[in-house]
């Protein structure tokens, strides 16, 4: 009931984690507003989420265009929730990769979500939130770019949360890697070998399901007494467990 009549946007919420987010939150009664990078990916997720009766919006846009955004912002009324999954994935260390592709990683994770965040706060209902997509695994000798993305979006979750309490709430949320549409290059067989291979480094040995991992940014709209944390949905990959 907690979501009932939310009004909930989904930036990057056209595939992946995002859509899945929309569709539980569709179905806890929210009313729910996509972005998506192209009007086809936008028409095509909104078909998907429509067909259980539930009404969801969308909108094709860049959003690290900060004109773009502060566009969309103005003609719209305010959100209870802002939700993020910009950012990407990239593997290799520090000598595999160019400082350019390093570079670029970081953008799109950190600078394009500090981006955004100071664009939707004020745009929040009160007693609102933010939040953002973080990652858990990976080190930083195969994971370069990307680990240090995921570890400024910690820091910069950790200082919003205070300079915006008590009036909005800012939080994230690490998944480890998941089978999403994030790796549409491989077939599905190479999918299914790269989910058995991740799945021996994790405790739980198995991967998680995007429904496991949008529940958790469900319950970060939900519980007001949360803020300023970045909660692990990664089935203890970071243990260190044999």
């Amino acid at each position: 009931m907690k979501l009932t009549q939310q009004r909930i946007l989904i930036v990057g919420g056209t595939s992946g984690f995002g859509e899945t987010v929309a569709g539980q939150a569709l179905q806890a009664g929210a009313s729910v507003h996509v972005i998506g990078h192209s009007q086809a990916h936008v028409d095509a997720a909104l078909t998907r989420l429509q067909l259980s009766g539930t009404d969801a919006t969308g909108t094709a846009l860049d959003a690290q265009d900060p004109h773009q955004l502060a566009v969309f912002f103005a003609c719209q009324p305010k959100f209870d929730h802002v939700l993020s999954f910009l950012g990407g994935a990239m593997g290799g260390g520090f000598l595999d990769n160019d400082v350019a592709t390093i570079r670029q990683a970081i953008e799109d994770k950190f600078f394009a979500n500090l981006q955004l965040a100071k664009a939707a706060v004020g745009h929040l209902n009160e007693h609102g939130s933010l939040i953002f997509t973080s990652g858990a695994g990976g080190h930083p000798d195969d994971a370069s770019g990307a680990i240090i993305g995921n570890q400024a979006i910690n820091t910069m979750v950790a200082g919003l949360a205070v300079e915006l309490a008590p009036d909005f709430r800012v939080n994230a949320v690490a998944p480890t890697w998941t089978p999403t549409g994030l790796w549409r290059q491989l077939s599905a067989e190479q999918v299914a070998q790269q989910a058995q291979d991740f799945a021996q480094g994790v405790p739980l040995k198995r991967v998680a399901t995007k429904a496991e991992v949008a529940s958790a940014y469900l319950y970060l709209m939900e519980n007001d007494f949360v803020t300023g944390q970045v909660l692990h949905v990664d089935g203890g990959v970071d243990l260190g467990v044999r």
